[in-house]
């Protein structure tokens, strides 16, 4: 499989794929941009059209395309190949090995039962006319693929082992589950089927609502496809296939629960909208939104159920930098988006403009009653709850806002609030979101290593540097005496190798001659310097081992040693003054 990822890297270049993505400007002989993995306005992301890599040196993200992909689109490695290798016009079933063609088939096979799903739907009257009630249009229906799973037990296995797939393939899919018997039953039965897409429009999964007369007090009204390899629900978003350039473009993203809310949105012009297929918002959900807005609104159901997972979402949305608000609907008859959209067609829209800043829905949930303040000294949970909240916040300009209008409210001043905020102990559920998988960190470098790392860097750029640099290789390691020499730069010194190349076009577009021999003399003193304290360090060490051990000799010459490094550094350092 690396084989045919390396065939599928040498056919798309870097620079091109990056493009489409990303606003890309030279570098000298390379190209920079403003990261979309963190938060940043001067651009820190390279891009190597030599190495074919990319590296962010602002939160060490890097790679190449096929990782870049993974990243951008929240994708598995395999799904990016797949997504890379269509693009490159080459055919995986044929190139690709074992693991390869097991993802291949789950991806066949839910597209083969999505097609089965779909002719279902349009040979049924009731469910035509059940969908034509809920205010579904054809054109909705027809645009999502909205299916029919048959109240039969074996309907969709015996459809797929028709079409050539094994029993093995159909239950890896998630379609079927195997019985203590050991017989298999369809996971779906007798419900309306919504297929669920990944970010580049693949069919990955599905989630089956209950028919209408059907009662199945087992499984409940709505039933997800399970975990497979191409399906972690942690990481889809429902609809947004459809609408990542619509959430771009608004630089703002709608979040709702469940499938019929977005589509009702949908259906009435609302197009920057997502939903979380009615399972609870997560990190990696928030990291997909994030590189396209940082502007959420959140609608939930009424009930407290739904009020209870708006909290949820606010918290770990605000804890990751989002301006979150609420939409609010006011009208008790009406539960959710996809009855606003149903009864009052349009009246969406005038909701999303007067939707609520978050912390506002918490001062009135938690402060205000009737329009009246609490009193706050018999409900100091209450306060500690919305100080707790105002914590959670990233940005310290929000939190200075929220607790000048949380004292304009409560008639406490500012001082005490931030005293009483400040021993309000984080939860872990606050805190969970602050370790980002997606910001790799760049391996811990010592500052010896960062040095000989530059130098290397100036000599890469200039041949008189790189001479004279030859005259201090006894100050580098074995590692950094292999880099300089360039030969066999595999493995971890070709990793380094490209990270230093990377740095110098970042930092060093256009250096001066005067510069660059400056700051070679400076960097060779402090290198000289620092591995001189080194050695200084290690021979005190040794020095008193051996005294610990009463071996006086041994001692003594090491102590010589010692202190001939030592004078070493006080006129190195006399040198430079």
């Amino acid at each position: 499989m690396l084989d045919v990822a390396q065939q599928v890297k040498e056919k798309i270049d870097v620079v091109d794929f990056l493009s489409k993505y990303l606003k890309l400007t030279p570098a000298g002989k390379n190209f920079r941009a403003v990261c979309p993995f963190h938060k940043e306005k001067t651009p820190s992301l390279m891009v190597s059209p030599d190495k074919q890599i990319w590296h962010c040196f602002g939160c060490g993200s890097g790679g190449d395309v096929i990782k870049f992909l993974m990243l951008f689109e929240n994708l598995e490695f395999f799904d990016a190949l797949k997504v890379l290798a269509e693009k490159a016009g080459m055919n995986l079933d044929v190139l690709g090995g074992r693991d390869f063609k097991t993802y291949d088939v789950i991806y066949k096979a839910m597209e083969a039962a999505k097609e089965f799903y779909r002719t279902n739907l349009y040979k049924s009257d009731e469910v035509k006319d059940y969908l034509k009630d809920r205010g579904l249009k054809g054109e909705t229906v027809k645009e999502f693929e909205l299916g029919v799973a048959l109240d039969e037990p074996d309907a969709i296995s015996r459809h797929l082992l028709k079409k050539g797939f094994s029993i093995t393939d159909i239950e890896k899919a998630g379609l079927v589950f195997k019985t203590e018997r050991g017989t298999y039953w369809d996971r779906f039965r007798g419900r309306l089927m919504f297929p669920l897409y990944n970010h580049v429009g693949k069919v990955v999964a599905f989630t089956g609502r209950l028919l209408p007369g059907r009662d199945d007090t087992k499984t409940g009204k709505y039933v997800n496809s399970p975990e497979t390899p191409i399906f972690q629900k942690s990481k889809i978003l429902y609809g947004f296939h459809k609408t990542k350039n619509d959430i771009r473009e608004a630089r703002s993203a709608i979040l709702v629960e469940g499938q019929m809310d977005f589509l009702m949105m949908w259906q009435d012009g609302v197009r920057n909208v997502v939903a979380t297929s009615g399972t609870a918002l997560t990190p990696e959900h928030l990291k997909t939104l994030k590189k396209l807005t940082d502007d959420l609104v959140l609608s939930f159901d009424s009930d407290a159920a739904g009020q209870a997972a708006a909290e949820k979402s606010i918290d770990l949305a605000s804890s990751l930098d989002f301006m979150v608000k609420l939409l609010i609907i006011e009208d008790p008859k009406l539960k959710d988006p996809a009855d606003v959209v149903k009864e009052k067609p349009g009246a969406i829209a005038e909701l999303l403009k007067n939707a609520k800043p978050a912390m506002e829905y918490y001062f009135y949930k938690y402060i205000t009653k009737n329009g009246e303040v609490l009193d706050l000294k018999k409900n100091k949970q209450n306060l500690k709850i919305v100080l707790s909240k105002i914590k959670n916040l990233a940005s310290s300009i929000e939190k200075n806002h929220w607790v000048k209008k949380l004292s304009d409210i409560s008639k406490i001043s500012e001082s005490v609030l931030m005293e009483e905020m400040e021993n309000i102990k984080e939860t872990q559920a606050l805190n969970s979101t602050k370790e980002d998988p997606l910001e790799e960190s760049e391996t811990e470098f010592s500052r010896r290593d960062l040095i000989c790392q530059r130098l290397i860097g100036l000599a890469m750029n200039d041949k008189d540097v790189k001479e004279k640099l030859g005259g201090y290789l006894e100050y580098f390691s074995e590692f950094y005496k292999d880099l300089y020499s360039g030969k066999k730069l595999e493995g971890s010194l070709e990793k380094v190798a490209e990270l230093i190349s990377l740095r110098f076009s970042f930092e060093n577009t256009n250096l001066k001659e005067d510069d660059l021999k400056k700051e070679f003399e400076q960097l060779v003193h402090e290198l000289k310097l620092n591995y001189l304290k080194e050695k200084q360090a290690q021979l005190g060490r040794e020095a008193d081992e051996l005294e610990a051990a009463d071996k006086e000799s041994e001692w003594e010459a090491k102590a010589r040693e010692h202190k001939a490094v030592t004078e070493e550094i006080h006129a190195l350092k006399g040198k430079n003054a």
